[in-house]
C-alpha cells in the first residue's frame, strides 16, 4: 500500500488493484486505485476525495489508476455559470411535470425493478446487467456520507402515485453535489430523462448554494461517457488541476 502524500488524509491508505477489461475503451485495461479503510471515510474526508478525482460506489471509494491510459478524466458543472442548451430546455419543457421525491436510502421493489430493466435495455454487456437484488442494494444503497434517492414519477392518478420513470443517486457534499448513479424507463424512446436528471440536479445545488456538480468521468472516446461535455461550463481534474473541458 502507498500513502497518497498530495492529500491531507493521513488516515487513509491507498492500493492499486489487479488490472480488469476497461468496461469503457475495448481493448484497454483498467486498474482502480481505492482508498481505504472505508469506515473511516466520512462526508468531510469524502469531499477531499472527490476534489482529488475519486468517486464512490456503495462503500467503495476509488479513482482510475490506468498503467497507460488517461481517458477518464474526473469532472465537475459550475452551476452558477451554467447556461442550458435550446435541447436542454426542451427537455426540461418535456418532463417538467415529472412529480419528485427526495428519499433516505431505503430499498423500494419498484426501484429495483426499474434497475434491472434499465440495466438490462442499456448495459445487457456488462456486468451490471446481471446485478442481483443484493448487489443492487450493496451498490446504491449504502453509504457513509449524505446520500438521497431522488424519485421521479408521473403526477398522480386519484390518490395513487404515478408511474416511476426515473431515480437518481446523489450525494449531497459541503462543496457540491456528486451525481452517483441515475436509472430511468427506457421504453419511451423520445425521453430525455438522463439529461433531465443532470438539469434538476444542477438547480438543487443552486438552490443549497453549492458551487458544483460532480459528474463522474468523462471519456471522450466513449459513447457513453462523451455526452457529459455537453453541459458547460465544466471542469475536468487535469494533472492535477481543474481546467475547463470545451464542448464537442
Amino acid at each position: 500500500m502507498t500513502q497518497l502524500k498530495e492529500l491531507p488524509l493521513t488516515t487513509l491508505q491507498f492500493y492499486a488493484t489487479a488490472p480488469y477489461a476497461c468496461g469503457y475503451l475495448p481493448g484497454k485495461v483498467a486498474r482502480s486505485q481505492v482508498a481505504t479503510p472505508s469506515h473511516l471515510i466520512n462526508a468531510d474526508l469524502y469531499g477531499e476525495l472527490v476534489n482529488a478525482g475519486f468517486r464512490r460506489s456503495g462503500l467503495y471509494t476509488y479513482r482510475p489508476y490506468c498503467d497507460e491510459c488517461r481517458a477518464c478524466t474526473a469532472t465537475r458543472i459550475l452551476a452558477k455559470q451554467f447556461i442550458p442548451t435550446r435541447s436542454q430546455r426542451r427537455a426540461v419543457k418535456k418532463h417538467h411535470q415529472l412529480q419528485v421525491r427526495i428519499l433516505n436510502l431505503d430499498y423500494q421493489e419498484d426501484h429495483y425493478q426499474l434497475y434491472k430493466s434499465y440495466q438490462n435495455a442499456r448495459h445487457a454487456d456488462g456486468e451490471m446487467g446481471h446485478d442481483e437484488q443484493d448487489q443492487y442494494m450493496q451498490f446504491l444503497l449504502q453509504s457513509r456520507v449524505n446520500s438521497r434517492i431522488v424519485e421521479f414519477r408521473d403526477g398522480p392518478k386519484d390518490s395513487n402515485p404515478g408511474q416511476l420513470r426515473m431515480v437518481s443517486m446523489i450525494d449531497i457534499l459541503e462543496q457540491g453535489i456528486s451525481s452517483v448513479y441515475t436509472f430511468f424507463d427506457t421504453t419511451d424512446t423520445s425521453n430525455s430523462f438522463g439529461v433531465y436528471s443532470i438539469l434538476w440536479q444542477i438547480d438543487r445545488a443552486l438552490e443549497l448554494k453549492l458551487p458544483y456538480l460532480y459528474l463522474g468521468y468523462y471519456i471522450k472516446n466513449s459513447e457513453k461517457m462523451s455526452y457529459k461535455a455537453r453541459f458547460q461550463p465544466m471542469e475536468g481534474l487535469i494533472d492535477d488541476h481543474w481546467q475547463p473541458i470545451l464542448a464537442p
